[in-house]
């Protein structure tokens, strides 16, 4: 991002840095009513509680603590949406579990339309808001029961993104879902349709279909437009990798560069509206520690005794944890 004036602020990578355990932190209770119990690992019976104590240092700066009152101010009078998959879900219940703490009960509500859902904070006039898009552009149903991703239409999705002050956008685990997983049958582009295609030149033509779009459709000077890299998961060895662990890693063997993400950077290079890479992947990819494991749901005594006999979960975050930081991050972004 370009910045001008005379007191240029010196540059600083928020990605590399290391975690510091932090007393003061988490940044809100556990309690917060806007979870997913899905997230709630203390509620779900997860025994240890540091995993939510660990704040991010880069290397050169520090990220300011993020204050829910000077938030609101900034977003006085506009919107924030975040767009994406279940993992930006996650992140919209972490940002509004950090505002909502000092707005009053009955100043505040969620309301639905549609693939978005809206958290309102009548005093500031704001919203704070999700959009599901784990693609970005349109699957569909078409006849016969088959499913069609279309790779050059977006405009189902992107309408709901109109007139927003502030995006946030992120998509990657979804075109990476190997055919058992897949949410589609098929491929389609222009009029052609395709039974395979190699997953990373799908997902390049996805995101400039997404890039085409913003750079049509939005102005530098009304809409700010982030994008989020992909979270990391830790599901080697059948999802048991992050299982336990109680600690973040302190260093890589190899450090890991996804391939999405360079596909992804290749994609923001073409494009003329600035957009805000905010990488996540590094920091997070030492948080084994973080995900819900086995406590995405709540578990009575009986089943306790058997953790190993479920399915573990390390593509999402409890919270509070992580994706705390990741909105720490976007708030001194902002």
């Amino acid at each position: 991002m370009v910045q001008s004036g005379k007191n240029l602020p010196k540059k600083c990578d928020f990605s590399s840095g290391k975690w510091v355990f932090d007393q003061s932190y988490p940044l809100y209770e556990s309690t917060c009513p806007y979870l997913s119990t899905a997230v709630t690992c203390q509620k779900n019976g997860r025994p240890d509680s540091d995993y939510q104590k660990w704040r991010w240092k880069p290397n050169g700066c520090s990220i300011p603590r993020f204050n829910a009152l000077k938030f609101l101010a900034k977003m006085r009078n506009k919107r924030i949406m975040l767009v994406g998959d279940s993992i930006m879900r996650n992140q919209w219940e972490s940002l509004v579990c950090l505002v909502q703490g000092v707005i009053p009960t009955g100043r505040k509500r969620v309301t639905y339309n549609g693939p978005t859902m809206a958290f309102h904070a009548m005093d500031f006039e704001t919203s704070i808001e999700f959009a599901w898009a784990p693609l970005l552009v349109e699957l569909k149903k078409e006849s016969g029961k088959k499913r069609i991703l279309h790779l050059d239409s977006i405009e189902d999705n992107a309408r709901y993104w109109r007139g927003v002050n502030f995006l946030v956008f992120d998509s990657a685990h979804w075109w990476t879902h190997t055919d058992k997983w897949s949410s589609w049958d098929y491929y389609m582009e222009g009029q052609s349709l395709y039974k395979s295609m190699n997953p990373m030149i799908a997902y390049q033509k996805g995101l400039t279909t997404w890039a085409k779009w913003v750079d049509l459709n939005l102005d530098p000077r009304q809409t700010r437009v982030f994008f989020r890299s992909m979270s990391p998961r830790h599901n080697r060895e059948n999802g048991w990798k992050c299982y336990n662990q109680k600690q973040p890693l302190t260093a890589f063997s190899h450090p890991h560069v996804p391939q999405q993400l360079l596909v992804l950077q290749g994609v923001l290079k073409r494009m003329r509206f600035p957009v805000y890479l905010q990488d996540v992947t590094t920091l997070s990819a030492f948080r084994r520690d973080g995900h819900p494991s086995v406590y995405r749901r709540a578990m009575g005594q009986e089943e306790k005794q058997h953790l190993k006999n479920f399915s573990s979960d390390c593509s999402h975050w409890c919270l509070p944890g992580v994706p705390d930081i990741w909105n720490e991050m976007l708030s001194a972004l902002l």
